[in-house]
């Protein structure tokens, strides 16, 4: 019995020395999968914070580049508004700035009361000449002037 009792401590003995084995075999194998596991994991956040690196260098040379052409469609919007302007001007003119230039527009004499048509009618056609020779062609700022209705008002009173 005591030669059964000697082999079951050895084969016990084994057992423990197996299952220790074991442990350290399987404490290795996952140590080392998770070597190659944060190997891999840092070699792919590596490659993708360079790839954000190079998207954020491109997204701000995109973002020069967008305020440089929104800079040069500001300006070249203001020049082509100056030229509107200056067209506008000068359509507005028209023929009326050939026959009549600035110097030759006397001040308007002031409207004196009388009730003759012809008075009326002249005053009238001399504001219109004056705005055109002064190149107002906008009937709002004309109006600052006379009011809108002051024709028809003129001869209501004749």
């Amino acid at each position: 019995m005591e030669d059964i009792k000697e082999v079951l401590d050895g084969v016990e003995d084994c057992i423990d020395n197996w299952k220790e084995q074991s442990r350290d075999y399987v404490k290795m194998s996952l140590d080392s999968t998770m070597d190659k596991l944060n190997e891999l994991f840092n070699s792919h956040r590596d490659k993708l914070l360079e790839r954000n690196d190079a998207l954020e260098a491109m997204m701000m040379a995109l973002n020069e580049g967008t305020m440089a052409t929104t800079m040069a469609l500001s300006t070249t919007i203001e020049e082509l508004e100056v030229e509107l302007a200056l067209s506008q001007a000068v359509m507005g003119e028209g023929v009326s700035s050939a026959a009549l230039s600035n110097e030759d527009v006397s001040k308007l004499k002031e409207f004196v009361g009388t009730r003759s048509a012809c008075d009326v009618d002249n005053f009238l056609w001399r504001m219109e000449n004056y705005f055109r020779a002064k190149g107002i062609m906008d009937d709002a700022v004309k109006g600052q002037f006379y009011l809108k209705f002051s024709e028809e008002e003129a001869r209501a009173k004749l």
